[in-house]
């Protein structure tokens, strides 16, 4: 069986990599454009281009790069790499992979946590019995 080859937009994902960020924020929505034109992050893009030039493609198991940065978007050069991106706790690993392309990071590292219903313990009032999951 043949692997599917990946499209984003009519584009496969080696036409998105040779792509420049401005011509890439063409092809993405509206709001992923305004974004990509107008507030990107040239440091994290540099810390980007020498993590994928020492990592990619080779068999070393690497740590995630860490980031504050939620409000950035999934670009073709992002693709394959390992992302912890804080969630206001803890940094979240995220590999990022071509599907994610154009969503921003911080979708992918959720802030809030789903609660969980519990008992409540001896002497405790009725809203304690919502216990966040762990």
């Amino acid at each position: 069986m043949a692997i599917k080859e990946f499209f984003y937009r009519g584009k496969t994902m080696d036409q998105l990599l040779a792509m420049s960020v401005e011509d890439f924020a063409k092809i993405v929505t509206s709001r992923a454009r305004r974004n990509l034109l107008r507030n990107r992050d040239k440091k994290f893009e540099k810390a980007l281009d020498g993590y994928r030039a020492k990592y990619i493609g080779t068999v070393k198991d690497y740590r995630p790069i860490r980031t504050h940065n939620r409000d950035a978007v999934v670009i073709p050069k992002m693709v394959g790499l390992k992302l912890g991106v804080y969630s206001g706790k803890e940094f979240t690993p995220v590999e990022i992979m071509p599907e994610m392309l154009g969503h921003w990071l911080g979708e992918f590292a959720l802030t809030r946590r789903k609660i969980k219903h519990g008992k409540a313990g001896i002497g405790a009032t009725k809203s304690s019995t919502a216990i966040t999951a762990r």
